[in-house]
């Protein structure tokens, strides 16, 4: 009675020749498609951190074009404090994106 032999898988296997769900998290339902530039689990502060950075460029932008710490509070839905917490990092980071921040 030959019986086949049955090879052990893998633990060290090749991606491809894992099965991979592609299930998502709970902000997008596809790792694949996903829009943010990195990983919420890979980034240090998670999805917040991501969303808060994208936030924070575009308010230093829209305070160099001119705008107010009052309209930039009312466009973001964020109190003026935290306005002048995201200009004040700009400020101290000293990054290419905080020029121009008074």
């Amino acid at each position: 009675m030959d019986v086949p032999l049955r090879r052990p898988k893998r633990i060290d296997a090749l991606p491809e020749n894992t099965e991979y769900r592609d299930t998502g998290c709970d902000l997008y339902p596809s790792c694949l498609r996903c829009p943010l530039p990195r990983c919420r689990y890979d980034e240090p502060g998670g999805a917040l951190a991501i969303l808060r950075a994208r936030r924070d460029a575009a308010i230093i932008a829209a305070y160099r074009r001119g705008k107010r710490v009052d309209e930039l509070a009312r466009m973001f839905g964020i109190s003026r404090r935290t306005v002048f917490r995201v200009l004040r990092a700009a400020r101290a980071g000293g990054d290419e994106n905080a020029r121009g921040v008074a």
